[in-house]
C-alpha cells in the first residue's frame, strides 16, 4: 500500500522541493540584477522598511517546480489539470501586476478594473473546463454532515465568488516574512490527504506545492532572501480553492483557510469602519497579521501562531469529512 504512494506522493514532494533549492541560488540574484526589488510601503511597519530592495517575484521559482512535477502525472491523473490551470492563471496575472510594479515602475500595478478582469476570465474557464469538459460534480460537502448540497442555478455566481474571494485572501496573507508559504504548507497537505481517502486524484499537485513551498521557505523564512511577490501569492489561492473544487469541499475552505479569511475580513472591516467613523480604526494596522506585529509580536511569532492555527484547523477539516 504504501509502496503505492511513492510515484504520486513522495516524488511530487522531493521533487518540487530540489527544483526550488536549486533553481533558487540561480534566480534570486539575477532578479536582484535585475532590481527586481520590493518596494516597500512607508505607512507600513517601520521595521519593514529594511526590506526594501529584497528581490521579488519569487513565486516563479515554486511555479516552476510545481509545473515540472505536476506535468508528468497528466494522463494518470486528469484530475489535476484545472488545478494546475488556476494556479498557474491566477500565477500569471500576478506575474503582471510584478512586472508592472518593479520593472515599470508603476506603482499600483494593474488597475483594480485590469486584475478584476484578468481574475473573471481565468475563472470562467476554470468554470467551463469542470463543468463541460470534465463533467465535475459541484455538489459541496457540508462540514460535519454527510451530506452535500447542489447549488443548481446559483452554482456559477457561488463559484465566482468563492474563487476571487479566496485568491484575494490569499494576496493579502503574504504580508511578512513566510506566512503566506507556511501557511499554504498546511493547506496543502490537508488536500494531499483528502485527495489519497477521497481517491479525488489531484495528490501529485498537492504534494508538488508541498516540495515547492518547503523549499521556498529556506529562502523566504525570517529575514526573506526573496518575496514570492504576487505572482506566488495569487498562485496559492488559485491552488487552494481548485483544490477545493475537485474534492467537493469548497465549504471547508474557511476552515482550513482561516487565515486567508481573517486577512481580508480585517482589511474589508477597517477600510469601512475607518470611513463610516469618519477616521477611527478597529485594527492598528490591517491586514490583521500587521495588527500582532504593532502589538510587539515578532514576525517569527505571527507565523509560528497563524500556522499551527491552520495545521489545528486542517485536522479539524478531516473530522469534519
Amino acid at each position: 500500500m504504501f509502496r503505492d504512494l511513492l510515484f504520486p506522493v513522495v516524488l511530487p514532494v522531493v521533487g518540487a522541493f530540489l527544483i526550488t533549492v536549486v533553481l533558487a541560488p540561480v534566480i534570486i540574484p539575477y532578479l536582484r540584477k535585475l532590481k527586481f526589488g520590493q518596494t516597500v510601503r512607508d505607512d507600513g511597519p517601520q521595521s519593514h522598511l529594511k526590506k526594501n530592495g529584497t528581490p521579488t517575484m519569487g513565486g516563479i521559482l515554486f511555479l516552476i517546480s510545481i509545473t515540472l512535477m505536476t506535468l508528468p502525472f497528466i494522463k494518470v491523473y486528469p484530475n489535476v489539470v484545472p488545478v494546475l490551470f488556476l494556479t498557474l492563471g491566477f500565477g500569471l496575472i500576478g506575474f503582471l501586476d510584478d512586472y508592472i510594479k518593479v520593472v515599470l515602475k508603476r506603482s499600483m500595478g494593474l488597475t483594480s478594473l485590469q486584475k478584476m478582469a484578468g481574475q473573471i476570465i481565468v475563472t470562467a474557464i476554470f468554470a467551463y473546463y469542470v463543468m463541460v469538459v470534465a463533467d465535475v460534480d459541484l455538489a459541496m460537502r457540508i462540514p460535519f454532515m454527510d451530506k452535500t448540497i447542489d447549488l443548481g442555478i446559483l452554482t456559477i455566481p457561488v463559484m465566482f465568488f468563492i474563487i476571487i474571494g479566496t485568491v484575494n485572501g490569499a494576496n493579502f496573507t503574504d504580508g511578512i516574512d513566510g506566512l503566506a508559504s507556511s501557511v499554504t504548507v498546511m493547506i496543502a497537505t490537508f488536500f494531499a490527504v483528502v485527495s489519497i481517502g477521497m481517491g479525488a486524484g489531484i495528490e501529485p499537485i498537492a504534494c508538488a506545492v508541498v516540495g515547492g513551498l518547503l523549499g521556498f521557505l529556506m529562502f523566504n523564512v525570517y529575514p526573506a532572501s526573496v518575496f514570492m511577490g504576487d505572482t506566488g501569492s495569487l498562485a496559492l489561492g488559485g491552488f487552494v480553492v481548485g483544490c477545493a473544487y475537485l474534492t467537493g469541499l469548497q465549504l471547508f475552505i474557511p476552515i482550513v483557510a482561516f487565515i486567508y479569511l481573517i486577512e481580508v475580513a480585517s482589511v474589508i472591516i477597517q477600510v469601512t469602519y475607518f470611513k463610516m467613523t469618519k477616521g477611527k480604526r478597529i485594527f492598528r494596522m490591517a491586514p490583521i497579521h500587521h495588527h500582532f506585529e504593532l502589538g510587539g509580536w515578532s514576525e517569527t511569532k505571527v507565523v509560528a501562531a497563524f500556522t499551527t492555527v491552520t495545521a489545528l484547523l486542517c485536522l479539524l477539516a478531516i473530522a469534519a469529512i
